[in-house]
């Protein structure tokens, strides 16, 4: 694999040439409060990229140290979803496999007289803080004695105290100009079951205590984040150094992947979940790695957008078309050509021999003709789509209407003779004559048509259901979409953002050699797009297709 330059990749190269590191090791460090989506997807390819790149290692590790958002469910879905992208951990750990040293790293920052308890409730620490512009102000509990704090502290593990009544605060600087450094709060009681330890603790670290930590016991090298840490770095190597860690990882930032008609938040994604504008985490309209999948994205097209996007500490917005177009570039030799129609319109040839079936012969991939051939039928009746149809065509329009005619694809030349209506006035039945001189690959030079259709043969057609997409949202700006508020009607606008013709459920056809698709096999669909297998709906009596990609797009690299 070809390896751009960037700057970590630099700060990793020189950190080992000039021995600060003996060796590299990054992870991937998600909480199980949700699933996985695109932005996580590059952090993934970021450190395993640059682990394997240099012969290091990479540990998955869970941040788990908040019970009541956290759930074994989204554990086991971000280990599929990190190994369906092509990866496989060094390490598996879970930062509630090390709460006992975390507790007793912070029972050394109490006798260092570096931490301790406090009696302010949630919002008081926040009024004592202070602003951007003004310093905090110090807690009336902040002066007491170390032995104090240690028994408080001790007996807040013993389950002594309800929730919010005493958390343990880090003693750094109230007047810091980094409000982080303002003494953060790093232990609260919650009473609350843990997917992990269950009932063991009521007393949690907080992630940005608990997170240095891990990284220093796992002996971190590259600790890579994005930006949005940056505030909290002095704080990073403040709890490493205070709490005496051997190990002295470096926190490095890059800016994250935001992408146009997405929103990352997964409170956002939460909220569309459970209020059901979609079916699920892994709804094909979602951003998340698992919908990505569902939908007929492919690992290797997410890895090749996330490289392309590059790493830098700017956080830009990436049109979602560059991703559709590494889609396209990694499916274009892999699907199967075939044909599908989705809004069927029945065709009757009425002067080609009745009870008869004939197999015409196509590429299943002309751009990769090792793939071999298929076995179209073609028979008296055929299916096209309603919309290769016109009784009354405007000027331009070179598909069926009566006296025109048209070649389908892999077939004959077709013209249109009459058509029949029903009772309320729309065309259901077409009736053309073929000419049999014309068969694709005979040679017919005779005349030339301008319009090609595609068709699947009535008498052998498999029944399909088609699902189309479009952005779920229709804002393209994502940090508009990403805005937090607690205002009521910031929080509707999101909602409003949901496209009401996100999704599109057609019933329709396909060619019988079709019959026997599996759930994510995956079809290049002619004039449609490419199209996959749909894991959750299809059954052994139904087929869904998932619309992947459009055949074409404005898009250039």
């Amino acid at each position: 694999m070809e390896h751009n330059s960037n700057f970590i990749r630099n700060i990793i190269k020189d950190d080992l040439a000039s021995g600060k590191r003996k060796h590299v090791i990054t992870r991937f460090p998600p909480e199980p409060n949700g699933y996985l989506h695109i932005g996580h997807a590059k952090s993934i390819v970021i450190n395993f990229d640059l682990a394997d790149e240099f012969n290091g290692k990479t540990n998955l590790r869970f941040d788990d140290t908040n019970p009541l958002k956290e759930d074994s469910e989204y554990v086991h879905a971000i280990k599929e979803d990190v190994q369906w992208l092509g990866y496989d951990w060094d390490g598996l750990f879970f930062a509630s496999d090390y709460f006992q040293e975390m507790y007793e790293r912070a029972v050394l920052l109490i006798k260092k007289g570096k931490a301790y308890v406090d009696d302010l409730t949630q919002e008081e620490i926040r009024a004592y803080r202070g602003t951007l512009t003004e310093p905090g102000k110090d807690s009336p509990y902040r002066g007491r004695s170390i032995e104090e704090n240690l028994d408080l502290f001790e007996r807040m593990k013993k389950g002594e105290f309800g929730n919010g009544e005493k958390v343990l605060r880090a003693k750094i600087d109230m007047n810091s100009p980094n409000i982080n450094l303002r003494d953060p709060v790093i232990y609260r009681i919650s009473h609350a079951t843990h997917h992990n330890t269950g009932d063991q603790w009521c007393i949690y670290p907080m992630y940005s205590f608990a997170h240095p930590l891990e990284d220093a016991i796992e002996d971190v090298t590259h600790s890579i984040c994005t930006t949005e840490f940056e505030d909290q770095r002095p704080l990073y190597n403040w709890i490493v150094e205070e709490c005496e860690m051997e190990s002295k990882p470096q926190q490095i930032e890059f800016g994250r992947l935001n992408i146009t008609n997405a929103v990352m938040s997964k409170r956002k994604l939460k909220q569309l979940v459970d209020e059901g504008f979609v079916d699920g985490w892994d709804d094909p309209r979602m951003p998340t790695i698992s919908g990505l999948r569902r939908r007929g994205y492919t690992p290797e097209a997410i890895r090749a957008f996330v490289r392309e996007t590059g790493i830098s500490k700017g956080s830009g917005v990436v049109d979602s078309q560059m991703l559709d177009h590494f889609v396209r570039e990694d499916l274009k030799l892999k699907a199967p050509r075939t044909m599908g129609v989705v809004r069927p319109l029945k065709v009757v040839i009425t002067n080609y021999p009745e009870g008869q079936t004939e197999m015409l012969e196509a590429e299943i991939n002309p751009e990769n003709p090792e793939m071999g051939s298929r076995q179209i039928p073609f028979s008296r009746e055929i299916y096209i789509e309603q919309e290769d149809f016109m009784e009354d065509p405007p000027k331009k329009y070179f598909r069926l209407f009566p006296g025109n005619e048209v070649r389908l694809k892999h077939a004959y030349f077709i013209k249109c003779e009459d058509f029949v209506k029903d009772e309320n006035g729309n065309v259901v039945e077409i009736h053309c004559t073929y000419d049999i001189e014309t068969k694709s690959g005979s040679g017919f030079t005779g005349r030339k048509v301008k319009g090609t259709l595609h068709w699947v043969d009535a008498s052998q057609a498999v029944p399909a259901e088609f699902r189309l997409y479009e952005p779920l949202l229709v804002s393209e700006d994502p940090t508009e979409l990403e805005a937090e508020s607690t205002e009521p009607e910031v929080e509707k606008s999101f909602l409003d953002q949901v496209n009401p013709n996100s999704l599109q459920i057609l019933q329709g056809f396909v060619e019988p050699n079709m019959k026997d698709a599996s759930p994510q096999d995956k079809f290049q669909f002619f004039r449609h797009g490419y199209f996959s297998v749909d894991p959750k709906h299809t059954t052994e009596n139904k087929l869904v297709f998932n619309l992947v990609v459009s055949l074409k797009s404005s898009f250039k690299l």
